[in-house]
Formats: C-alpha cells, sequence, structure tokens
C-alpha cells in the first residue's frame, strides 16, 4: 500500500490524492444508489454545467494562491457580460455582424481586467486586508450593475452567439473546451512562468518575496487583474448560455469556487496550490450535485452539503497535517 501510495504521489503529486478518493468515494456511492447515475446523460450534464462554475474556480484561484481572495468574481463576471451586451446592442442587437461580437469580447476582457486591476492596486498599495477590499468592491460593483439595469435582464442578442452557449465541437461541449483551454493556461502560468514562481513566494511569505528581490505589488496587481480577465472569460459563456445579461447570475458560485479550490489540495493561507487537483474536484462537486438530483433531493441539500463538505476537507487537511508532524517526530 505504502508503494502504491509513494508511486502515486510521484506521479500525480501529494496534492491529487484527495481529489481522486472523492472521485471514487462519489462514483461509489451514487453508482449504487441511484441506477442511471453511471450514463452519458449524468456525464453530458457534468460536461455542460461544469465550465460555468470552473471557470469562476480560476478566477478565485490565482488570488488564493497569494494568500488573498476575491469576493467579487460573480459581479465582474456579470458587468462584463455587461459591456459586452451593450456593445451588441449598439451594433444591432439581434442583426448585430460577427465583427460586433469581436468587440463584444474585447469590451467584455477590458471590463474584467479594470475591476481586478483596480482591485489588485487598492490591495498592493493600501495593503489592506483581500477580504475587505474584494468585499468592497463586490458591493461597488453589483451596486453599479442594478444601476446601470435598474435591476433587469438585458437580452436580445445574435444567434449564432448561442453555440458558444450551447455547442458542440468533436462531441464536446464549446464551453468545456474553452474551461479545458483556461486550464491549461493557468496550469503554464503557474509552472513554467516567472509570474507562477512569483505569486506562490507571496502566498507563502509575503515580506520574503520582497526582500528577495520580486516586485510584490506588481505581482499582486497582475494576479488581480488576471482574475478579472478569467472572470470575463466566464461572464461571456454565461451571457451566451442564457442569451440575456443579469447581475446576479451565478451568485450561488462564490462560495462553492472556494470548496473547489480547497478540495483541489489550494492551502487556505497561499503558498501551495495546482491547477490539475482543482479541476478534478470540480468534477468531483458536479457528479455530487448530479447524484443528489437523480435521487430526488432539494437543490438546497445540495448546497448545504457542500458547505459540510467545505466543513469536513479542512478538518481532514488538519488531522492530516498534525498526523504528519506527529510521524515526523516519532521518525
Amino acid at each position: 500500500m505504502k508503494t502504491f501510495v509513494r508511486t502515486f504521489n510521484a506521479i500525480f503529486g501529494a496534492d491529487m490524492g484527495g481529489p481522486v478518493l472523492a472521485f471514487v468515494a462519489v462514483m461509489l456511492i451514487f453508482g449504487l444508489a441511484a441506477d442511471n447515475f453511471l450514463s452519458m446523460a449524468t456525464f453530458g450534464s457534468v460536461a455542460f454545467q461544469l465550465p460555468e462554475l470552473g471557470l469562476l474556480t480560476l478566477a478565485m484561484l490565482l488570488p488564493l494562491l497569494t494568500g488573498g481572495i476575491n469576493l467579487s468574481i460573480t459581479f465582474a463576471a456579470n458587468l462584463s457580460g455587461l459591456a459586452a451586451a451593450w456593445v451588441l446592442q449598439a451594433h444591432g442587437g439581434v442583426d448585430a455582424p460577427a465583427s460586433a461580437f469581436l468587440l463584444a469580447c474585447l469590451a467584455a476582457l477590458v471590463t474584467g481586467a479594470a475591476a481586478g486591476a483596480l482591485t489588485g492596486i487598492a490591495i498592493a498599495y493600501t495593503r489592506a486586508h483581500p477580504i475587505l477590499v474584494t468585499l468592497s468592491m463586490m458591493i461597488f460593483l453589483r451596486g453599479l450593475g442594478e444601476f446601470l439595469t435598474r435591476g433587469g435582464d438585458v437580452s436580445g442578442f445574435p444567434a449564432y452567439i448561442a453555440p458558444v452557449g450551447h455547442g458542440s465541437l468533436f462531441g464536446l461541449p464549446i464551453p468545456l473546451l474553452i474551461f479545458i483551454l483556461c486550464v491549461a493556461v493557468w496550469h503554464v502560468l503557474l509552472t513554467r512562468s516567472k509570474l507562477g514562481f512569483g505569486l506562490l513566494m507571496i502566498g507563502s511569505n509575503m515580506e520574503a518575496a520582497h526582500y528577495s528581490g520580486l516586485n510584490t505589488r506588481r505581482i499582486v496587481v497582475l494576479v488581480y487583474t488576471l482574475s478579472g480577465i478569467m472572470c470575463a472569460v466566464a461572464g461571456l459563456i454565461m451571457l451566451a448560455r442564457f442569451n440575456s445579461v443579469r447581475v446576479g447570475h451565478g451568485e450561488s458560485y462564490l462560495l462553492i469556487t472556494v470548496l473547489a479550490a480547497f478540495l483541489g489540495g489550494v492551502n487556505p493561507f497561499g503558498g501551495f496550490g495546482r491547477v490539475l487537483p482543482v479541476f478534478v474536484a470540480l468534477i468531483v462537486l458536479q457528479l455530487l450535485s448530479s447524484g443528489l438530483n437523480l435521487m430526488g433531493a432539494n437543490q438546497h441539500l445540495a448546497t448545504a452539503l457542500w458547505g459540510v463538505l467545505m466543513i469536513v476537507v479542512m478538518a481532514a487537511r488538519t488531522l492530516a497535517s498534525h498526523y504528519r508532524i506527529f510521524m515526523r517526530k516519532k521518525a
């Protein structure tokens, strides 16, 4: 058994063990409890629902790795979607040409980047706690969005946008392919770039990172700017999927993104975490939701179980940490 664990850790990393065990447990429990759980319909549902939550989790991941957090991700996504919607409506709404969609995507990315950059600048230069800054940004973005939309929806987009939210390519949903591409980009960023190394250093020890020569303020601003850009991608996917934009879309995803990150082995205090275990953790959460739906459970029960799962994950990680310390002392 120890040989298998060592081999698994050497190939996939020690942080992959928890998500894989959770995946196996969910598959076994719901595979036995629900007759039609192990079916293409279930996996198709997971593939269709995963991208929105997944993209917002990627937006949350980078700030978490620096020891921070971004509570404004859902509203940054919706405001980016609003920017894209206004560009499309300004160019004819349902009759807008394809070139207008490119401008809409650019407007969304700029809006998301601007929201993230303002957040990063406030955190980097005021040294205020990220929870307070991002909570303030969340309230600001929500209020701005509700003011601009009068609390309603913005809808009426060209038909060629629909495949971005509902279409398939090579048998896989287009939103899922976009999400997988973003996972690959984040993986390369964290493992092959100076920014990835720098943000992990900041998460481990901000002062040590500063004295080692890293421009910590610049890195923090870049981290939150990239987080905002990923929010914009999520906003565009939601626009295409719902054929409308509303300030409250995806609001319930906020804390689930934190749960997915922690289940994926991200250190809640920053400094350690990888994208691939978080990707597996997202699949586990979607399978859990689909399994409960198949068993006829209320959606509110699924939300409650996600909260319980977060507590269990944190408790298990604490116990595992104490056990490793005990074994080292014993050795």
